[in-house]
């Protein structure tokens, strides 16, 4: 991304800045901070931030330790660098002095409590009568539609995703282990250049895919089993999410069964798709088809998430908090059937909503014709 792109992202963001009376706001979320200004390093955990962005009116700052003084230097050089030795209230009563804060945005969604009353404390000492407001989702609405240069990013995560899942594809078999396969999706994803993968792979064979966020086990696939597969990448900071359902052998009937409404919902579902439809629209087109054959209690999650810098980010597409789809916002669309004690079957495809449909970005098949 060139400087440019953060500039004109910062500079919206002041818009919405001034639409909610925020006169600065504290960024803590770590693809918040990198939307905004380029810097890359990521939290250990939620205890240890990498940094934190002050954004003014005029002025903004990159808050950080030692530690990362070079990085945030080179990654975001039009951010005013300010280094601390005892944590990050050490450094706030003075700026928010010289900001001359009244009211100030922070995302309570993301850190601690006991960061966030750290904050307001250095606020009220700064100015006793200054105000500090959870400001939830303000840069991720900002996110949620992709710039042309995104796009391509994304994409370019997509086909390093399918291609290790390709040639995972062609080693599944009977007598395999699912942590095996895990890692094997792992390793090829790193091989292939990626950062890292976007989630831990899910591998769910048998009985394990009635779990929708199963993790990889011994347990060894055996023929018959319908194996679930989600997985995906994160490249050059973007991330991509996809899953097929492989089959060890001949599958029995209901097993079709089940896979054939999957992967009709799931059509129906991207068809549905398009600028200006309603997300709860588009959850109930692949709800009904699967609600209709007598699964819809075995459909218990959403139909989809946003995908880009994070692996789940807005717009949601589930059966409440409706969201109008825009052009370039990027989905996945996957439904699901999961049946205790049997197994399950759930197939995704990201796809970018156009005003007249959508782009699937999948470009590898890897689908079932029963």
């Amino acid at each position: 991304m060139n400087r440019e792109c953060f500039a004109a992202r910062l500079s919206r963001f002041r818009k919405l800045m001034e639409e909610n009376s925020l006169d600065a706001f504290l960024v803590a979320v770590p693809e918040n901070r990198y939307y905004l200004s380029g810097y890359e390093a990521e939290d250990l955990q939620l205890t240890e931030s990498s940094g934190y962005l002050l954004i003014g009116e005029f002025s903004q700052y990159l808050l950080t330790d030692f530690r990362y003084r070079e990085e945030a230097e080179h990654e975001a050089p039009d951010f005013e660098a300010v280094i601390y030795s005892e944590g990050l209230p050490q450094v706030l009563p003075d700026l928010f002095s010289s900001l001359g804060v009244r009211r100030l945005g922070a995302e309570g969604h993301h850190i601690s409590y006991r960061t966030y009353c750290e904050v307001e404390k250095a606020l009220k000492t700064s100015r006793p009568t200054a105000e500090m407001v959870s400001s939830e989702g303000l840069i991720e609405g900002l996110r949620i539609v992709k710039e042309v240069q995104e796009v391509e990013r994304i994409k370019e995560s997509i086909a390093l995703t399918e291609k290790a899942l390709c040639e995972v594809w062609e080693i599944l078999a009977p007598g395999k282990k699912e942590k095996d396969l895990a890692w094997e999706i792992e390793r090829r994803i790193r091989e292939g250049g990626g950062e890292a993968v976007s989630f831990p792979p899910i591998v769910a064979s048998g009985p394990n895919g009635a779990l929708p966020h199963a993790v990889p086990t011994d347990r060894v696939i055996a023929r018959g089993d319908a194996v679930i597969l989600d997985l995906g990448s994160k490249l050059n900071h973007y991330c991509s999410d996809m899953t097929r359902t492989w089959i060890a052998g001949t599958p029995d009937a209901r097993l079709k069964e089940i896979y054939r409404i999957v992967r009709e919902a799931q059509l129906a579902a991207q068809d549905a798709i398009r600028a200006g439809r309603d997300s709860v629209e588009i959850d109930g087109v692949a709800r009904g088809i699967i609600t209709e054959a007598g699964y819809g209690e075995q459909f218990g999650h959403g139909l989809g998430h946003g995908v880009g810098i994070a692996v789940h980010e807005k717009p949601g597409l589930r059966k409440r908090n409706p969201t109008a789809l825009e052009e370039n916002m990027i989905i996945t669309v996957e439904p699901g059937i999961y049946l205790p004690g049997f197994g399950g079957v759930r197939l995704e495809n990201m796809v970018r909503v156009t005003q007249t449909g959508c782009e699937i970005l999948n470009r590898a098949d890897l689908f079932y014709k029963f």
